[in-house]
């Protein structure tokens, strides 16, 4: 078990926060990881300002209440994930 353990408390990486991000900015990361994420946010200038610039768009366009074209949407979605290096 104390090999298992050792693991859970690695600090997590700039790669694993950039594929988990959004997850945590939209409440939907499970609570084992999130402390974890939160702590690297805390400790990372890049992701830390990266995770408050997604926070501003979300808002932004939360606060505006405007419809956002469905091809707007799937440009601003393939530009963070290309961010992050996900593939879609």
């Amino acid at each position: 078990m104390k090999l298992f353990d050792r693991f859970k408390k690695q600090p997590m990486g700039c790669e694993e926060v950039g594929r988990l991000l959004q997850q945590y900015l939209d409440g939907h990361l499970d609570q084992g990881r999130s402390p974890k994420l939160a702590a690297h946010l805390e400790d990372c200038r890049r992701c830390g300002l990266e995770a408050e610039t997604y926070t501003r768009i979300k808002n932004s366009l939360g606060n505006q209440q405007l419809a956002v074209p469905d091809d707007a949407l799937a440009r601003l979605r393939s530009f963070g994930e290309g961010l992050t290096g996900q593939d879609g």
